[in-house]
């Protein structure tokens, strides 16, 4: 009877001690969901080319096509995703069906919930500030960030993915600014506090993003030690919906390799309460007749 109570009281005390850790993990995924909603303006402006005006002429071009004329400005994205998920490594990517939520508020933070759909129940999160990830919901697998590397490295991917997924928050500001570093290519560079990212964007000439590169802070090298690597240079399949103003049903996937990898994505943005709706041809900010818009009126400057 001793020696039962003996193995069974840290085989206890262990799964109690993993129970509050995921419920702990829970916790500061609803926190920082909800600080980072919270990031979104009210009341709205409206997006206008004057707001770029002076901008170089591939970041204009670029704007001109990401938002469209009269659209609110709306720097907070809610992602939907489903693509796949690597577990191995590139010669054995062992990729499994994968479905994700995210969040996107540059310059403030992003995270992005995922689990898979087959195979290995794998599950987690990533932010500025962590990652974790779990397998079977009780098992803890990954455990990393709390850094200053890690901030740095998370701060390179949410700027990039905001060139495609949330380009109202790289509009020119305190923090933001935009040259030309070729006729179809503009850089954004962002700087918040201590940290700074430049992101290259290629369009094509209606404005149509078309590849996304930038030197992310990284350990993905064999040495393991923390440097700026050259992203893989992601190449875009983009649709622009004028139900809202935004880029929608984006794929993206790496540009070489004989079969890229494409992630589906179905950009949401959200709205606060107190944002009123634009449901009519009169109050529609695109102007387009007979459209139900469903985006939340904006005011113009």
């Amino acid at each position: 009877m001793a020696l039962a109570t003996a193995v069974w009281i840290p085989i206890v005390a262990l799964s109690l001690a993993l129970v509050v850790l995921r419920l702990s993990d829970a916790r500061a995924n609803r926190l920082e969901w909800r600080r980072l909603a919270s990031r979104q303006p009210a009341p709205l402006r409206c997006f206008h080319k004057a707001l770029v005006a002076h901008l170089p002429e591939p970041a204009r071009r670029y704007f001109a096509y990401v938002i469209i004329e009269g659209a609110p400005i709306l720097p907070v994205t809610e992602i939907g995703m489903r693509g796949r998920f690597g577990l191995g490594d590139k010669r054995q990517p062992r990729y499994q069906a994968m479905e994700a939520r995210q969040i996107l508020a540059a310059p403030a933070g992003f995270l992005w919930k995922m689990r898979t759909r087959e195979g290995s129940p794998i599950a987690g999160s990533d932010s500025g500030q962590w990652t974790r990830f779990w397998l079977l919901g009780v098992i803890p697998v990954a455990r990393l960030g709390g850094d200053i590397d890690h901030a740095r490295s998370a701060f390179g991917r949410y700027i990039g993915e905001s060139t495609i997924w949330s380009p109202a928050a790289l509009l020119p500001g305190p923090g933001v600014s935009w040259d030309a570093v070729g006729p179809d290519t503009a850089r954004v560079t962002v700087t918040q506090g201590k940290l700074s990212q430049s992101v290259d964007v290629t369009i094509d000439e209606d404005g149509c993003p078309v590849q996304v590169s930038f030197l992310r802070w990284s350990d993905a090298n064999p040495e393991k030690p923390f440097d700026c690597s050259p992203s893989a240079p992601s190449c875009l399949i983009s649709a622009r919906s004028r139900a809202t103003g935004y880029l929608t049903g984006s794929k993206q996937g790496t540009c070489s390799g004989p079969t890229p990898v494409f992630l589906s994505t179905s950009p949401r943005w959200l709205q606060s309460p107190s944002h009123e709706q634009a449901e009519t041809p009169e109050t529609s900010p695109n102007g387009a007749r007979g459209l139900r818009t469903g985006y939340p009126l904006c005011q113009r400057d």
